[in-house]
């Protein structure tokens, strides 16, 4: 009897189709489930810059441009106004205080003078013939005083004498009142003559005071006008360097004008731009420094003028201790102006990667140099060279500082070496 053979369910073809299909499965959950699912790219290492992120002083500066100038300036403003007659210096050399620089003319002022010295002329011979007049008064009127005193004693004896004589009946009483008359009227005329004496002597005393005081108020008219004669002849002020002379021969200047600029060489200050962002943490006192001729010289704010120009305002610095020798006016150096006292700090160099991330993230190597990964930072303050990193990396760990263009959408790079 023939028995029904039963078909095999689990064949070896089945068996061997149904792990391969379980294979399949279990390898896309393990990719699904457990594979790195980041963004990748691949980077030639030749082509990204790496540093390593260090410990140490930090300080925050920022770079501005300084212009030399010399400590002390003294601009020469004509004091009077005038014709420049003769120049005697051009800009550009060494003078010493008192040398001439140049010359004006003003005819009015040479006939000002002209005329007061002529005034006070006529009021000296004023004075002195006012003098000599009372002198020759006094001397009239005492001669006159001495020959009344005569005349009086002579008219005094005769009326003592006819008052006797008219009382013994012997003269008339005519002749005793003429010689009375004569004697009282001799007494009024001296009485007179001291009287008018006096005041000539007041009247003279009063106009030589008038004319003294004349004289004296002349006296400094004359002065002023002198000076303002030598002020035609401008001079230096200080020893220094003649920087400028503004004006030429024969050019009109007004008084107040500035036509000349002497530099102290005794001393030379820096006038440094900075950009008005900066204008709330600058401050007297705020030190920087630059290199020059293969030295450091440390400067310090003195003064700030906070007038925004082109977005930049002014200060003011000088030199704290030595000042270079070879150091010109004119001359540009590039300062390190300190906004920060140093302080320990984890820092990165600078990079183009901030230009992207905003310092913000950043890709850290990893130890085995194979690929890099992102990873959030935060960047606090910064100079010419490094960033102040807050959190997010630690010393001795590497990154990538060089141009992110085309990461920016990448988690992870691949470094080819």
């Amino acid at each position: 009897m023939d028995r029904k053979i039963k078909k095999k369910t689990w064949t070896a073809k089945r068996i061997l189709t149904i792990l391969g299909i379980t294979g399949v499965v279990s390898l896309i959950l393990y990719v699904f489930i457990f594979a790195d699912k980041s963004s990748k790219l691949n980077v030639e290492l030749d082509k990204i810059n790496v540093a390593t992120v260090t410990e140490g002083a930090f300080q925050e500066f920022i770079p501005v441009e300084g212009t030399v100038n010399p400590k002390t300036t003294i601009f020469l403003d004509a004091i009077v106004g005038g014709n420049v007659d003769e120049k005697f210096l051009e800009g550009g050399v060494e003078v010493q205080e008192g040398d001439t620089i140049l010359k004006l003319e003003n005819d009015n002022l040479e006939m000002n003078y002209i005329r007061e010295q002529t005034q006070a002329n006529l009021l000296r011979n004023d004075i002195e013939n006012t003098n000599l007049n009372l002198k020759q008064r006094l001397f009239q009127s005492k001669s006159s005083i001495i020959n009344l005193d005569f005349d009086i004693d002579e008219a005094k004896d005769a009326y003592e004498r006819n008052q006797q004589l008219w009382k013994d009946k012997v003269i008339s009483e005519q002749d005793f009142l003429n010689s009375k008359r004569r004697y009282e009227r001799l007494i009024a005329r001296r009485v007179n003559e001291i009287e008018s004496a006096k005041f000539d002597s007041l009247n003279a005393v009063t106009s030589t005071k008038q004319n003294e005081e004349r004289l004296e108020s002349t006296k400094e008219s004359l002065e002023i006008v002198k000076g303002n004669l030598n002020n035609l002849w401008v001079t230096a002020k200080i020893s220094g360097l003649l920087s400028t002379v503004n004006v030429e021969v024969g050019q009109n200047v007004n008084a107040g004008q500035t036509i000349a600029q002497i530099d102290d060489l005794n001393g030379f200050k820096i006038i440094a731009r900075v950009d008005q962002h900066y204008l709330a943490r600058v401050y007297d006192g705020l030190k920087g420094s630059f290199d020059f001729a293969g030295k450091n010289y440390s400067l310090v704010i003195r003064k700030i003028f906070p007038e925004i120009n082109n977005g930049q305002f002014n200060v003011e610095m000088l030199f704290e201790n030595e000042v270079p020798e070879e150091i010109r006016r004119g001359q540009t150096v590039p300062i390190r102006l300190q906004l920060s006292e140093e302080r320990q700090a984890v820092m990165i160099p600078r990079g183009s990667f901030f230009q992207t991330t905003g310092g913000n993230w950043i890709f850290v190597v990893d130890h085995s140099g194979d690929f890099a990964v992102k990873r959030n930072i935060s960047i606090g303050n910064q100079n010419t060279r490094q960033y102040e990193v807050l959190e997010g990396l630690k010393p001795g760990e590497q990154v990538i500082t060089s141009s992110y263009d085309g990461y920016e959408d990448k988690d992870k790079l691949i470094i080819k070496k």
